[in-house]
């Protein structure tokens, strides 16, 4: 019995000495987070001068036109409203 006992003994300390050689595997693998933030901003592109005022110019446009379309629709309900 003795030697069944320090065989299952000795099975333990492999298993556990395998996990911890696996835990020290999985976190080095794994970069840090700062490490992968850096990565992904020198993907980022920036939009040029140019670029920000085209898109500037269109949305101002886009509103504008919505604020006409919505007025309009708000005048024409009003007047319906007041025919009735």
């Amino acid at each position: 019995m003795a030697k069944k006992e320090k065989e299952k003994e000795m099975e333990k300390k492999v298993k556990n000495t395998k996990s911890k050689k696996e835990k020290k595997q999985k976190k080095e693998k794994k970069p840090g987070y700062f490490k992968e933030v850096k990565e992904e901003m020198k993907k980022v592109t920036f939009p040029t001068s140019k670029e920000i005022v085209k898109y500037t110019i269109a949305t101002i446009v886009i509103v504008a036109f919505l604020v006409a379309f919505f007025l309009l629709i708000s005048a024409v309900l009003s007047w319906v409203r007041g025919a009735i």
